[in-house]
């Protein structure tokens, strides 16, 4: 089953996986699931990643149209409609699905990610050749997500918050610009886009072939952190630290 992105509000993606009992994650609009429920889909639960608005702030409304759907969300007081708490390693049956919660702190300090039918809703933890900014963790915490996520089977599907893959793939050039998948894979981007499409989901493999910061063992990308440290990184999160810092101050 393959999951449907809704856009939303400036470059944020809700995603639904099925239709007649259908799984809504992150909406931070309640206005792309109301379209889409006039296309035939129908909620049947709904999944929170983290608690920045722009990932919850359409459950209010969900909930008044469709009142007692399920709502799964991290402990964290911050998301005032969550229906049941969840946390890393829990294993759930949601409308028919078999849901794992992965615990990918960094970004925010109680982000999960799910897992559902080999297909992986990353928030802002994973994106299409990047990651989120480190807002409430350290870069060695973000590391270790991103590395929880990296060992999830190759074929798995990558669902992330936001359309940002252009941008990030003009960095991950930047990083590394002998990779030729890299290059393919911006070709492939810039096409998607042109037409009018999501770049997203895209597999876990393509992931691990274009994305710097899922490269930090890479000879090219170490290089390149170390250019911007001053010295070879001592760790893999160190890189991932030095690579972070540069994005944040990136433009292409």
């Amino acid at each position: 089953m393959r999951p449907t992105p809704l856009p939303a509000l400036q470059d944020n993606y809700v995603w639904a996986l099925g239709e007649d009992r259908a799984l809504v994650v992150d909406p931070g609009s309640a206005a792309p699931v109301f379209a889409a429920a006039e296309r035939g889909l129908q909620p049947a639960a709904v999944l929170l990643t983290h608690h920045h608005a722009d990932h919850c702030a359409g459950v209010p409304e969900l909930l008044e149209r469709w009142p007692g759907i399920p709502v799964l969300a991290p402990d964290d007081p911050r998301i005032a409609d969550a229906t049941e708490r969840v946390a890393h390693g829990a294993r759930l049956q949601v409308a028919g699905h078999q849901v794992q919660v992965i615990g990918v702190p960094g970004h925010t300090r109680s982000h999960v990610a799910f897992l559902v039918d080999g297909v992986l809703f990353s928030g802002d933890t994973l994106f299409s050749m990047g990651c989120g900014r480190i807002f409430e963790g350290e870069a060695a915490q973000m590391h270790a997500s991103l590395q929880r996520l990296a060992a999830l089977p190759a074929a798995t599907l990558v669902c992330c918050g936001h359309e940002y893959t252009l941008a990030n793939a003009a960095f991950a050039l930047a990083v590394e610009p002998g990779n030729r998948a890299l290059a393919s894979r911006l070709a492939e981007a810039r096409a998607q886009r042109h037409a009018g499409e999501a770049t997203v989901p895209v597999t876990l493999a393509t992931e691990l072939a274009t994305n710097p910061f899922l490269r930090c063992d890479v000879p090219a990308v170490r290089q390149a952190a170390a250019g911007r440290l001053g010295h070879v990184p001592r760790s893999d999160a160190e890189c991932l630290a030095a690579l972070r810092t540069w994005k944040d101050g990136f433009n292409a």
